[in-house]
Parts: C-alpha cells; structure tokens; sequence
C-alpha cells in the first residue's frame, strides 16, 4: 500500500494545484448554451479565464457577480440576482452554472435562500436552469470541483420531457440504439472524450457523455458567434439521463455522480479508473460488448463481439509496447498531477518497466493507496523538485519547464495548464490509439535521449 504523505508547510512555494472554482467552471463548459457564472470577486473569474483560454486557445464563455468591499461586507443576494438577469436578457444561455469562490464561501452567503428567493421574485424564468455547485478555493483542488460540479449537474431536476406521441416517435428516430451515460471524469480532455464517444458508439450504444467537453473545447470555428458555450451535452440530453441501461463512470472521482444517478433513476453503474494501457482498454471493450450481447434474445446466444477496427488497434499497440520497451525499461520517471491522471499514467508506466521515482499530486483520493509507488506526497512544484532530481523524464503541466531546465531534464506537459503546446483540445491519451501515441511520445523523447548521452 502507497504511503500518502501531507507536508505541513508553511506556505506554497510554486503552487501545483489549481482551485475548485476552476474544475467547476471546466465542467461546465461541457454543456450546451452554458454560462458559468462566478459567485466572487472579477479576479476570482479572471483567473480562471486566463488560465483556460491560454490552455485551449478558444474563446472561453464565464461571467461574475463582481462583487466588491460593501458587496461582501452586505451580502450577495443583490449582485446574484442582477447577474442572472442581466446574462438572461444579454447571454441568452440555455442553463446557467452557478459556483461559489473563497470570498463569498468566507463570507457564507445563503446561496440556496438567494437562489430561493430568485425564484420567487422572477417566476419568468423558471424555465432556465441553474445549477449550483460550492466550490471554496481555500481547500480542495480542480478534480475536487470538477467532480462536484458534474455530481450537482446530474442532480438538478431539468423537468420531464412532454411525453406526447409525436416527440416519443423523433426520440426513437433519432436514438434507436440502446443508451448510456459516460461520466467523463477531469482526466480526461477534450480529445480524449471524442475517443471515447467513437469506441461506444462503434458498439451500437449511443452515449451520453456529461459532461461533454469534445463537443466545447475541441478547437472549431463556428459559422457564427456565440455568447455561450456551442457544443457540449445539451439540455434535452440532460432531460434524457433516466432513460440510460447503465452509467460507465472514468475516473474514480466520478463515483459520487455514479451513486446519484444510481439513486436518482435506479441506472447501475461501473467506475473505470482509468482508461490507458492494454489491460484497462481491453476491460472497458469488454463491458460494452456485455452490455450489447446482453440485449440479444436468449434463445440465440453469441459471445460478446467487438468491432474489427479495435482489434486492429490492439494489434498495433502491441507492436508499439513492443517497439517501445527497450527504451522504457528502468528508466527513472517522477510525476506532478492531478489524482485520477496519476493514477492512470503511473500505472501504464509501471506496466511498461518505468521506476516512478516521484509521484506529487494536489488532492486526496482513494487512489493514491493503489499507486505503483512507495510513497506519493500531497504538495506543491517546490516538493516535486526536490523529489525528482536524478529522474529521466519529468511528467507535469507547463508550470514544470523551469524545474526541467534547472534539473536539465525532459519535460513531458500533461494536466493543466499547457501553454507552450498547441493542440490541447484534440490532444488523445486514451484508448488502444491515444495509448500508441503516448508511448510513441516518451519513447521518442528517450531516444533523442539515449542518442545525445552517446555523443557526450
């Protein structure tokens, strides 16, 4: 069992971790005809902004309740009620995600009596959803508030569909095949979404993905300009949750929302920690052909089928573990993520002969006792530093190129933010192909490796 160890510095020294407000507002834009609306100060919402359009390179849709000295000291009743109206009558958004920052959680405004009231005074529109998360930033990290956010998303009641004969017979027209919810957990990007809607789809399912990031921040100009987010799960999808076969949740911070759909609708559920390597790939394939041979008559029983392309796939990530592990063997890798994705990357690492010198995530999760190492420490890039020196490759966001260069080792840019890199919103490591080009990737990286020590 992993070691879990908490330093009790002082003070962060080159901060690792991003706020929960952040990981809320990033689920958010998973929706369709979203408008995430910061309950806080403007640098509060500023923040995040900057942080995601940097990451992205897209326009990214957030709005605040600005609140100021007196604000605070009053109440912000006043400001969250002007900022809902004011996004209705401008935005236009189809729902609106209301989150909470460390200012107003400090304060310990009443939001569930502001929005209660809001209702009361403006029953105009009660046909827009809000849905309310608390994400205080003084504690907690982005997978905290992520998950939080998508647990709150599938809570809200977005009322029933009106069950009339002509709107039953375009649901079927549109969606003949058996339905699922993916809980896509915060591991995962854009990219690696659109991934995974290709592989369950390829099975005859039709996925619903919550939230669905692909369809958001996956890089695409529009034919026109939008005040909100264009793509994502829509509110009509939202309104279809109850009618899913079961619920497949990545990445194990998604249990909670797992659990809520379970107790809200009945619908079973699966948590998949992880969705990289070839065990845990082929695991993932193997429930879906379930779920699919499960609905055949009886009478006529086939073993589970999986479509011929990933068999493929398969085969070719065999041959690139094959390609790839004279140069990963015994090589010293130390990490910097989030929860779920060190999980996920430490143990394709350790499947692939790789020494996790260091592993330095931001939050608690069940999952840090399960990692392929000794000990994992909850800190900061100062922590990661120090615990790194010696390693071969270095696997963090892009907060780590200084720490490579005075270490004078590789760097590898995965969670967030990425800035340096284009290409983070179709970026795929998931899957029999995301894993191929994430080997390919390290693997690349320790040749040109290999080949400068042998000049030297």
């Amino acid at each position: 069992m992993t070691t879990v160890n908490s330093p009790k510095k002082a003070v962060t020294v080159n901060s690792l971790k991003l706020s929960q407000p952040l990981g809320a507002s990033l689920a958010f834009l998973g929706l369709k005809g979203m408008m995430p609306l910061f309950h806080g100060s403007q640098g509060c919402t500023a923040f995040a902004k900057v942080l995601l359009v940097r990451h992205f390179r897209e326009a990214i849709p957030m709005s605040t309740t600005a609140m100021t000295e007196v604000s605070t000291i009053l109440g912000g009743g006043e400001n969250v009620e002007q900022a809902i109206l004011t996004l209705a009558e401008k935005a236009k958004p189809e729902i609106i995600g209301l989150l909470t920052t460390g200012l107003t959680e400090t304060r310990g405004d009443d939001m569930q009596g502001i929005l209660k009231t809001f209702r009361q005074r403006h029953p105009e529109l009660d046909s827009l959803p809000i849905v309310f998360v608390s994400t205080p930033d003084y504690k907690g990290a982005m997978q905290d508030g992520f998950a939080a956010a998508v647990e709150q998303i599938v809570t809200t009641d977005y009322g029933a569909l009106a069950e009339t004969n002509t709107q039953k017979s375009n649901f079927t027209a549109v969606h003949p095949r058996p339905q699922v919810t993916i809980l896509a957990g915060s591991l995962l990007g854009p990219g690696d979404v659109d991934e995974i809607r290709e592989i369950v789809a390829a099975f005859g399912l039709n996925p619903l993905i919550v939230p669905d990031l692909s369809y958001s921040l996956d890089g695409h100009l529009e034919d026109e300009y939008h005040t909100t987010t264009a793509g994502g799960t829509s509110l009509q999808e939202l309104q279809q949750l109850e009618r899913s076969t079961i619920t497949l949740a990545i990445g194990e911070s998604m249990r909670p929302a797992a659990e809520t759909l379970k107790a809200r609708f009945g619908t079973r559920y699966e948590i998949f920690p992880r969705l990289a390597g070839l065990e845990a790939v082929d695991q993932f394939l193997w429930r879906l052909s379930q779920i699919i041979s499960s609905r055949c008559d009886p009478h006529f029983i086939k073993p589970p089928q999986v479509p011929e392309k990933f068999n493929r796939q398969r085969r070719q990530l065999q041959d690139a573990i094959l390609d790839t592990h004279f140069y990963f063997g015994r090589k010293r890798v130390s990490l910097a993520l989030e929860p779920d994705l060190l999980y996920q990357t430490s143990w394709l690492l350790q499947e692939m002969g790789v020494e996790i010198q260091a592993a330095v995530t931001t939050t608690k999760s069940p999952l840090l006792e399960q990692l392929p190492v000794d000990q994992v420490t909850i800190g900061d890039l100062e922590d990661f530093e120090d615990l790194a020196a010696g390693s071969d490759l270095l696997i963090t966001n892009s907060h780590g190129k200084a720490i490579a260069k005075r270490l004078n080792i590789p760097l590898y840019r995965m969670g967030y933010p990425i800035f340096d890199r284009l290409g983070n919103g179709q970026r795929c490591l998931v899957g029999y192909r995301g894993t191929t080009q994430f080997l390919f990737d390290l693997g690349n990286i320790f040749l040109e490796q290999e080949e400068t020590q042998n000049k030297h």
